[in-house]
């Protein structure tokens, strides 16, 4: 029951999900995105880094057209992390094959 007195009452429709005010948005989400895809742009395309960054970059959208606005921002940092720390280095010499789903 809520009372009109009480500052943190609301009122919504029976049945009405409200979500969590520190719940991240839609809006979040892409904005860490978009902060990751600078970052990552920042590589040559061939870099190894960059390959995962973007992988990593497709799940967050993916987790966002779920509407799991969490998981978004974490693969975003995941991206972002990937680039900044370089986890993933080709030695001189090597080059990145990626194999198509047919091979």
């Amino acid at each position: 029951m809520c009372l009109l007195l009480d500052p943190g009452c609301v009122a919504a429709a029976p049945g009405a999900v409200l979500p969590a005010p520190d719940e991240p948005t839609w809006e979040d989400c892409k904005a860490a995105i978009g902060e990751a895809r600078a970052l990552a742009e920042e590589l040559p395309p061939d870099h190894l880094s960059r390959y995962f960054a973007e992988r990593h970059l497709h799940q967050a959208k993916v987790e966002a057209g779920n509407a799991e606005f969490d998981e978004c921002l974490e693969m975003a940092a995941r991206a972002s992390a990937e680039v900044r720390e370089r986890r993933h280095e080709l030695l001189p010499g090597e080059k990145l094959k990626v194999l198509k789903p047919d091979e």
